[in-house]
């Protein structure tokens, strides 16, 4: 039974927490123009 009510509790944080950030909204922010670099080197 301890198991149960410890998912349930789990579950209702989860919840409110995804529904605090929804409320919040995105943040205001701008992405790089400038792209990722993700190709490894020449090695020498």
């Amino acid at each position: 039974m301890r198991a149960l009510i410890a998912a349930a509790t789990g579950l209702a944080l989860a919840f409110a927490l995804v529904l605090t950030l929804t409320a919040l909204g995105t943040p205001d922010g701008e992405t790089s123009p400038n792209p990722l670099l993700t190709t490894v080197p020449a090695h020498p």
